[in-house]
C-alpha cells in the first residue's frame, strides 16, 4: 500500500477533479503490476495496473489507495475490470467518500466472491486527497491559505512595497502549491494593488500542466479589464454581488467569466456562497493568495483549513503592514488555535504548515 501511495503522488498535478489514486497488484509475494491515475477521462489506477499485470492478475491481490469505483463515469467501472481480470482480493486504503460509491464498490466485489478489506494507511491516503474528501462530504473545497511575512510578522512596507519578502526558492515553492491546486482565489484589492499573474510558471511536470482556475472576489466589479490576470492563459472567474453593466461587459469582453453571488449584509460577496459555488465547479483544493483583509475574513469565518506561511529572516518594523486583519480579538481566550504539521527551510526562508483547529 505504501508503494501504491507513492504511485498516487505522481498524479499530484494532473488528476483534478478526480482523486489521486495508485494501485499495486501482487501475487505470491511478488509485484506483478502497478499503475496510477494520470488525469480525468483517462484510465483509473486499477485499470493501468491490470494492464501491466496481464494474465498474472488472475488470483492476485490488488492494493489500491481508494475504493474501486462501481459506476459508469468518464470511464467504465473499475470493479468490472477487477472481476474480469480474476482478482481474488482487494485491499483499499479507504472507502470512497463520493455518495455514488461510498462502500458500494467493495460491496459489489464481496458479493462476487472477492475478499475485501479497507483501512490500511487510510490517513495517508486521505492526506493525499484532502480536497476530494472535503468536497464530497461538504460541497466545499479544501482551503489552503498561503502567506509570506518577515520575522516580525509583516507583509509589506507602509508604502505597499512588498517585492520580494522571500527569496527565490520560496517563490518557486509557491508555484508548486499553485500547481497542485485546482483553483486560486484572490480579491479585487490585490488585483488593484499588485496586478498579479497568479499562474504556474516554475514547475516541471511529466505532462502539460493545466493552469488552475483563477477566482477573484470582486463585489463591485472593480477589477480593470486590462489586469494581467486576464492576459494569461487559463480560466478567470469573477465572483460579484453588485452589478454594473458597463464593467460587466468590459470584463466579459476581456475573457472573464462572471458569477453572481448572494451578498452578505454589507453588500459584499458572501464567503460561504462563493466557496459553495467554487465547490460546485469541482474544485478540490483552493489556494488563497490574497491580502490581509480577505485572508483574515476567510480565516476568522472558519473557512480556512490550512495555513502555509513563509517566514523571511529579516525585520520590517512596526509601521509595515500586518499578516492578517483579525478584528475583535481582544482577550487570550479569543485566540485562533492552530496545529503546526510541518516546518522546514526553503532556501534561506522558513516554511510553516499549520492546520486550523475547528472550534
Amino acid at each position: 500500500m505504501a508503494r501504491a501511495l507513492r504511485l498516487a503522488e505522481r498524479g499530484l498535478f494532473s488528476t483534478a477533479p478526480n482523486p489521486r489514486v495508485g494501485c499495486v497488484i501482487a501475487r505470491n509475494g511478488q509485484v506483478v503490476g502497478e499503475g496510477w491515475h494520470r488525469r480525468a477521462g483517462e484510465a483509473h489506477a486499477e485499470v493501468n495496473a491490470l494492464a501491466a499485470a496481464g494474465a498474472a492478475a488472475r488470483g492476485a491481490t490488488a492494493y489500491v489507495t481508494l475504493e474501486p469505483c462501481c459506476h459508469q463515469g468518464r470511464t467504465p467501472p473499475c470493479t468490472d475490470a477487477l472481476l474480469s481480470a480474476g482478482i481474488k482480493r482487494v485491499i483499499a486504503a479507504c472507502k470512497d467518500p463520493n455518495p455514488r460509491i461510498a462502500g458500494q464498490g467493495l460491496d459489489q466485489l464481496a458479493r462476487a466472491g472477492v475478499a475485501t478489506r479497507h483501512g490500511l494507511l487510510a490517513a495517508q491516503a486521505q492526506a493525499l486527497n484532502p480536497g476530494f474528501f472535503k468536497r464530497m462530504r461538504t460541497g466545499l473545497p479544501y482551503v489552503r491559505c498561503k502567506l509570506a511575512m518577515s520575522l516580525d510578522g509583516r507583509t509589506a512596507m507602509a508604502s505597499g512595497e512588498s517585492r520580494w519578502i522571500t527569496a527565490a526558492p520560496a517563490r518557486r515553492d509557491v508555484h508548486r502549491l499553485r500547481a497542485r491546486s485546482d483553483g486560486i482565489l484572490t480579491g479585487s484589492g490585490s488585483i488593484l494593488a499588485d496586478d498579479p499573474q497568479l499562474t504556474v510558471r516554475e514547475v516541471n511536470t511529466p505532462w502539460d500542466l493545466v493552469q488552475p482556475c483563477r477566482f477573484v472576489l470582486d463585489s463591485r466589479l472593480r477589477m480593470p479589464s486590462r489586469a494581467r490576470i486576464l492576459q494569461e492563459p487559463g480560466r478567470v472567474v469573477v465572483l460579484y454581488s453588485q452589478h454594473d453593466r458597463q464593467r460587466a461587459e468590459n470584463l466579459t469582453a476581456a475573457g472573464a467569466e462572471l458569477w453572481p453571488i448572494e451578498p452578505d449584509p454589507s453588500g459584499r460577496v458572501e464567503p460561504k456562497e462563493a466557496l459553495a459555488a467554487i465547490g460546485q465547479a469541482e474544485v478540490n483544493e483552493l489556494l488563497i493568495e490574497a491580502g490581509p483583509s480577505l485572508s483574515g475574513v476567510l480565516l476568522q469565518s472558519g473557512f480556512v483549513d490550512e495555513l502555509v506561511i513563509y517566514i523571511a529572516p529579516h525585520l520590517m518594523g512596526h509601521e509595515a503592514r500586518p499578516l492578517l486583519l483579525l478584528p475583535g480579538l481582544v482577550g487570550l481566550a479569543e485566540r485562533i488555535p492552530v496545529t503546526i504539521t510541518d516546518m522546514r527551510c526553503v532556501g534561506p526562508d522558513l516554511r510553516l504548515t499549520a492546520r486550523l483547529e475547528k472550534i
